[in-house]
């Protein structure tokens, strides 16, 4: 059972945006890839929070994870730098916290991380 409460307004914008028209596993998966990459405006800043990490490092997120990626879970592209290391990594979207990003984009992360946190699946 979830503990994030449900939130009706943003439940029919994933049921009429996100989801609309999706019958099945893959369906729903690009339906939420393209939800996502319709609304996120890239680059922008974040913090990158993992098991391994739950500090969390900060990161620039560049550009969603090619689709074939993103057929269970959300993945974005993330650029790390610190001193000499850049480089680039695959990041689940539910581990990114954005800093100061644009209102479209806050809405549409937040709607994923609704969506993970209330243990929706595709």
């Amino acid at each position: 059972m979830s503990t994030v409460e449900r939130d009706e307004n943003r439940e029919e914008r994933i049921d009429m945006e996100a989801v609309v028209d999706a019958y099945n596993e893959d369906e729903r998966a690009m339906g939420w890839y393209y939800y996502l990459d319709d609304r996120l405006h890239f680059p922008f800043q974040a913090k990158w929070i993992s098991r391994k990490r739950p500090q969390g490092r900060d990161v620039e997120v560049i550009e969603m994870s090619p689709e074939d990626d993103c057929s269970h879970d959300m993945f974005v592209e993330v650029r790390y730098q610190e001193g000499t290391v850049d480089d680039i990594f695959c990041a689940r979207l539910s581990d990114i916290n954005p800093i100061n990003i644009d209102e479209e984009t806050a809405e549409a992360i937040a709607d994923w991380h609704y969506w993970v946190a209330r243990g929706y699946e595709f």
